[in-house]
């Protein structure tokens, strides 16, 4: 983690000028900035109101927690600090996610919403991103889980962010380290049965079945403009009654055939994590075995059209090897099943070109 002077923060963002602007919240906004060198970060500074009460406790908190995470591809990570003594100002520098935030990309009436594929391959991303969160030792809680807070890197990879709210288990129980005065939280992404800070981890797990109803209907966690305003009071008895066309975007016409297995599966896990009854929520590390089991086990391999994985698989059998490992070159993210290693990414590209030819 880099410190930073906060004079070269505030060249770098042109004093924060309003054109470098990129993100405004309750607790401060979020800025485009150029360090020496040309590296471009976001950087994050508390509001006025916070400046003038001198009050960094949600920025700090974020630097601990940012900082004591180890740096993920799954994760929106820290660059660095700077802190200015005398004034008590302070700032965070974390990476520049340049394609801006899942809701926007859901709901800004793009006549290119994302497709089926990209959107199983963007829940599979937040799925690993909270599991690493809960699997740290002590487990890390965000309770802040929703759209706006996952962002797209330059290539379009999913990342977590905002860890302003996010708390720190003690050792390995379900009690907080430290007691924070109320529960936190985003309305219609926020369990209703969180009223106490206890079984966090199945806080995270709500707030994910809410944005994974929300990818695969681009309909908000609440929309009052609706008869059913909750998305998960509207979406649970489709889901029971196996209604998933009337759930999905309808902007996308017709379920390719190829993904009407797997959305289904989706949205069975996702009616899960919403349960009313908590103890009834799986487990993050549950979550991830069965998105990879829709996303790979379903897979139709006749459909694969790139030479490269099958040019593999004939030389790991002629060498008379036990295993087979097929990559893609920019994208490290493979899921494991017997002897062989596939990568998520290729198999929903190789996908995602079938899903086109179908609605073609």
């Amino acid at each position: 983690m880099e410190i930073f002077s906060y004079k070269e923060i505030e060249t770098a963002t042109k004093e924060f000028s309003l054109s470098r602007l990129i993100g405004k919240g309750s607790h401060g906004c979020v800025y485009k900035g150029v360090l020496k060198g040309g590296k471009i970060v976001a950087v994050k500074k508390p509001s006025k109101g916070l400046q003038i009460l001198q009050d960094n406790t949600k920025l700090d908190n974020e630097i601990d927690i940012l900082s004591s995470l180890p740096k993920t591809q799954y994760i929106v990570n820290i660059v660095g600090v700077s802190h200015d003594v005398l004034t008590r100002k302070k700032l965070l520098v974390i990476e520049f996610m340049s394609n801006g935030s899942l809701h926007h990309s859901l709901h800004n009436n793009s006549a290119n919403p994302p497709t089926w594929s990209k959107r199983a391959f963007i829940v599979l991303r937040l799925a690993r991103a909270i599991q690493i969160l809960h699997g740290s030792k002590p487990s890390v809680i965000h309770r802040d889980i929703k759209s706006s807070n996952i962002l797209f890197d330059s290539n379009w990879n999913p990342k977590l962010a905002d860890f302003g709210l996010s708390v720190r288990l003690a050792n390995d129980s379900e009690s907080l380290s430290y007691s924070p005065s109320q529960p936190a939280g985003t309305i219609g992404y926020l369990d209703p049965s969180y009223t106490t800070p206890c079984k966090l981890t199945k806080i995270d797990v709500f707030s994910f079945g809410v944005v994974v109803l929300e990818i695969f209907s681009c309909r908000r966690a609440i929309d009052v403009s609706m008869e059913t305003s909750s998305i998960v009071e509207w979406a649970l008895p489709l889901i029971k009654n196996q209604r998933v066309a009337e759930v999905c975007d309808s902007r996308m016409g017709l379920l390719p055939s190829n993904m009407v297995g797997r959305i289904q599966c989706m949205l069975n896990i996702a009616a899960r994590c919403v349960s009313s009854d908590e103890n009834s929520r799986p487990s993050m590390t549950e979550i991830v075995t069965e998105l990879e089991d829709c996303i790979v086990e379903r897979v139709h391999f006749p459909i694969w059209q790139s030479l490269f994985p099958i040019y593999c698989m004939i030389r790991a059998r002629n060498r008379g090897s036990k295993t087979t490992t097929i990559k893609c070159r920019r994208y490290p993210e493979d899921v494991s099943r017997g002897s062989k290693v596939l990568s998520v990414r290729d198999i929903l590209d190789d996908e995602e070109e079938l899903e086109s030819s179908q609605t073609r």
